[in-house]
């Protein structure tokens, strides 16, 4: 399928962190936690070409000497998707899809890549992952955004917050009551829109929420949503690590 088209595969990776400083060079069982997200990447193969962007000159030498092409970026983007676009300005060429994954995913599942991949045969302007919730904390967790789609799969609001809100059951209850769903942050973008993407303003949901694809719902972008059974395991502070290491994943 990815053979179709002229996709690029961008991982962003900033070395400032409010949480969790230098995140994208933290050890993971003896590699940097950028390299195991790019050999994830790798292994799908097919790609145009897979790059690292970055604007920091550490994780340029450590990903450069790990074997990765590396383009920097300027230093003054406020999300992944912008620094996407800017890597899509630079490499030129008859791009058609771009697929953005974040360097701080090294557990990344390849059949999830596989997965979005797929949806670009419905030429489908933004794509991303979705995955069914199952337990009460990542329900209930303000760090894990929440999903509701129509049904088409298209997404209506994505939210910090638990959403739909079930009025008049208990919230012991809502998870035996309702399919919730949790958004995987791995998008892939036609290449006209990221264009397009890049040159929005902050949006007030975007602000509230501090969700990026807000903006873009706000601005009358599709988003459409695949379901994935493969779970993530996201690091966005130290405390995630420990977390890992605890379940013997490194």
């Amino acid at each position: 399928m990815i053979h179709d088209y002229k996709v690029l595969a961008i991982i962003p990776a900033r070395f400032a962190s409010t949480r969790f400083p230098g995140k994208p060079l933290v050890d993971l069982g003896g590699k940097p936690m950028i390299q195991r997200t790019y050999e994830r990447v790798l292994a799908v193969g097919g790609w145009h070409r897979v790059i690292i962007a970055t604007d920091d000159l550490q994780i340029k030498t450590v990903a450069e000497g790990f074997g990765a092409e590396v383009i920097m970026t300027r230093s003054d983007h406020v999300s992944g998707t912008d620094r996407c676009a800017e890597v899509m300005e630079i490499v030129g060429g008859d791009i058609d899809y771009v697929v953005n994954i974040q360097g701080d995913e090294p557990f990344i599942e390849p059949a999830q890549l596989v997965e979005l991949i797929a949806g670009f045969a419905s030429q489908a302007p933004i794509l991303t992952l979705i995955k069914r919730i199952h337990d009460e904390e990542t329900l209930f967790s303000i760090n894990t955004p929440k999903v509701i789609k129509n049904a088409a799969g298209e997404a209506l609001y994505f939210s910090r917050q638990t959403i739909p809100f079930l009025r008049g059951i208990e919230k012991s209850a809502w998870l035996a009551s309702h399919v919730f769903f949790k958004h995987i942050g791995l998008y892939a973008y036609r290449a006209d829109v990221l264009k397009k993407l890049s040159q929005l303003k902050p949006s007030p949901l975007e602000v509230a929420e501090s969700l990026e694809q807000l903006r873009w719902l706000e601005n009358g972008y599709v988003i459409q949503t695949i379901e994935t059974q493969y779970e993530t395991v996201g690091i966005d502070s130290p405390a995630d690590l420990e977390k890992i290491k605890k379940m013997g994943l490194v």
